[in-house]
């Protein structure tokens, strides 16, 4: 049987891709194995948010060349979208598609996955990136989490970003698909559905629907327990969505909200559609009618013109809000975007210094977040994963919870009592035998 290894560098809306190109090479006999072991054909779905995953693709290329034998190296994604020039020309690879190609991908490999000696390139224009490829995760691993792919896209602008150029302009799947898509991953047993996509929020807008209809739909599914929107931009997220939230038992508690600055003036630099208090605002209402949801946020540090004193502002307006976690990102200055160009360039050693102090940051926010929620009993959906005598999984505002392996089986969601945080996650036991409905 030929064997195919793939893996995915970036974002949950990659994982999904690659999820849907494995069920493909299932389809056609193939068996899938790890990354790292020998394999006839290699498939690297690449990110290019930042420098550093642009590095790391060109490492894991590599490091699949000395796995064994000639493997027939296939690179998509971003960065292949971006760069494709740039990819061909690592030694090994064969095949480059760009993010229109990827969904099509045996439609280019002519050659029945035999090594052509010069790397060949399928890339669309970025102008004419308006097809849709469906993705959700199927079948592997045990996992009780699947991610759909609802959205691809974005018609932003920000000035730190290569999205658009990579994967075009927003555009969505249309909503019976996506529900249908949704039954057939309750019916592999998948308890909860992450919502994915580049702009989640701008969902529907180009064909007079919306994110809110979406989530009616969805939360009606028979077998679903659980319904997670991966990330939502501030000014997307109404106040009509935070009550249906708090109103519906299916919606996860859950929000995550880029916020990237937290002074006026870096957000107007990084062209984003709103302001430091709009934000705050934003984050008092959640609190307000969902008072126990888990927050987080996006923050880039470093960007152009960032000051110590806009950076001390940032570090103060984060102190303050109601947040359970931070993703902290060092800029990096990315080809084909303004802000690549702008003035004032911020020094390295500086940027990895602001990273850290969020991060440390962050730790506090989730520690605290965690300690409040020490003595309830809540219900968390527990996973494949084990470690150390413990089986971990999730509440539905985000709290990561471990309890003893064989007191609670995998795919059930069990009432436990949160006692203790160690090493980063709540122990807990289930109070009650069985499987709560």
């Amino acid at each position: 049987m030929t064997k195919v290894a793939l893996h995915t560098l970036g974002c949950k809306l990659n994982y999904a891709e690659t999820s849907t190109l494995g069920k493909q090479f299932l389809e056609r006999g193939f068996q899938i194995v790890a990354w790292g072991e020998p394999a006839d054909v290699v498939v690297l779905n690449t990110c290019t948010v930042t420098e550093r995953a642009d590095r790391e693709c060109r490492q894991l290329i590599r490091r699949a060349l000395r796995g064994g034998g000639e493997p027939y190296v296939i690179v998509t994604g971003c960065y292949a979208q971006l760069e494709p020039e740039q990819i061909a020309s690592i030694h090994g690879v064969d095949l480059v598609l760009g993010t229109s190609e990827k969904s099509d991908l045996f439609r280019y490999v002519e050659s029945g996955f035999r090594k052509p000696g010069v790397p060949r390139i399928h890339i669309s224009d970025p102008g004419t990136l308006d097809r849709f490829g469906p993705a959700f995760t199927t079948g592997a691993g045990g996992r009780t989490r699947a991610y759909l792919k609802v959205q691809d896209g974005c018609d932003y602008a920000c000035s730190f970003c290569t999205i658009p150029l990579a994967r075009g302009a927003s555009r969505s799947q249309a909503l019976e698909r996506c529900v249908s898509q949704a039954e057939e991953l309750v019916r592999q047993g998948y308890r909860e559905i992450v919502l994915t996509g580049v702009n989640v929020g701008d969902f529907g807008r180009k064909s007079g629907s919306s994110l809110l209809a979406l989530l009616t739909e969805l939360v009606r599914l028979d077998g679903l327990t659980r319904l997670r929107i991966s990330s939502i931009e501030p000014n997307l997220l109404t106040r009509a969505m935070v009550e249906f939230v708090a109103a519906e038992p299916v919606m996860c508690k859950h929000f995550h909200i880029p916020l990237q600055s937290g002074t006026d003036a870096i957000l107007r630099a990084m062209r984003r559609r709103y302001t430091v208090s709009a934000y705050r605002a934003l984050l008092q209402q959640i609190r307000s009618v969902v008072p126990d949801a888990g927050v987080g946020a996006d923050v880039i540090v470093g960007f152009p013109g960032e000051t110590d004193a806009d950076f001390d502002a940032t570090a103060a307006f984060l102190q303050e809000l109601p947040l359970s976690y931070l993703h902290v990102f060092t800029y990096s200055e990315r080809p084909r975007t303004p802000a690549a160009s702008m003035g004032a360039p911020v020094a390295p050693h500086t940027r990895h210094l602001r990273n850290a102090i969020l991060r440390s940051l962050s730790q506090k926010k989730r520690r605290a977040f965690y300690e409040s929620m020490i003595g309830r009993t809540v219900p968390v959906l527990l996973e494949g994963d084990c470690e150390n005598g413990l089986r971990f999984g999730f509440t539905d505002n985000y709290v990561r919870v471990g309890v003893p392996v064989g007191t609670a089986e995998q795919n059930t969601l069990v009432p436990v009592k949160l006692e203790a945080i160690e090493d980063g996650i709540c122990r807990g036991t289930p109070v009650a035998a069985g499987e709560m409905r």
